[in-house]
């Protein structure tokens, strides 16, 4: 066991806080063992692949390096609860993605959510960046902003044409890539669900859903007020 080295940085023109910590579990090949023992499969219709719940040995020790950052970055005075938490392996080919896995999405437009996604892969096969939409300029989404969102993405489509069958990895004519957080084995990075976010995987990477060699990480989403 190793100790954690925090990174809080501020992207974009909102500067939104996304935190980088390497070393984030206290055990994690303990987790990549636990996930092993699972049974994978889709869930839901957004994420383009399997997924799996994780165990709650999975909590133990976070913690210790959670409430500092929930408290001091987030602003959590009252209230900190997990709502869910899912081993996922990326696996859906890039000719086979739905619109809606094409493009950056945001969890929840709640306030308070915060989404904590953790690597737990030894291979470099993609990390996560943050996107602007150009025509409205949010790089977050909120309750008050969805629906002029919404609107507007349609617009941009009927305009601009929908994105080819591809996983996003940069700049498009409907998006701005503001950041990127590489991958790394026990890092985790943690910021507002309202973020717009995406996977950047290269489309020529090898997408596997075997443990060992996939794109294994766990998505937690918490509410922090």
């Amino acid at each position: 066991m190793t100790a954690s080295k925090t990174h809080v940085e501020a992207i974009g023109k909102e500067g939104q806080p996304i935190v980088i910590i390497d070393g984030f579990a206290p055990h994690p090949d303990r987790l990549v063992a636990a996930s092993r023992t699972l049974d994978f499969a889709p869930y839901g219709t957004f994420y383009p692949g399997v997924r799996a719940p994780v165990q709650q040995g999975y909590f133990e020790g976070l913690d210790i390096v959670l409430p500092p950052i929930l408290r001091n970055v987030f602003g959590a005075t009252e209230h900190v609860a997990f709502r869910r938490a899912l081993y996922s392996l990326v696996t859906t080919p890039p000719h086979a993605l739905s619109l809606a896995q094409r493009i950056p999405h945001i969890d929840d437009v709640e306030e308070g959510m915060i989404a904590i996604l953790h690597y737990l892969g030894h291979e470099d096969l993609g990390g996560t960046s943050f996107y602007r939409h150009r025509s409205t300029g949010f790089e977050t989404i909120n309750a008050m902003r969805h629906r002029r969102y919404l609107d507007a993405l349609r617009d941009d489509f009927a305009r601009l044409g929908e994105p080819a069958a591809a996983y996003i990895d940069g700049d498009t004519p409907i998006f701005e890539r503001i950041a990127t957080v590489r991958p790394r084995y026990n890092r985790a990075v943690i910021y507002r669900s309202s973020l717009l976010h995406c996977a950047s995987l290269p489309n020529d990477v090898t997408l596997s859903a075997d443990i060992d060699s996939g794109r294994l990480t766990v998505a937690s989403f918490l509410i922090a007020r």
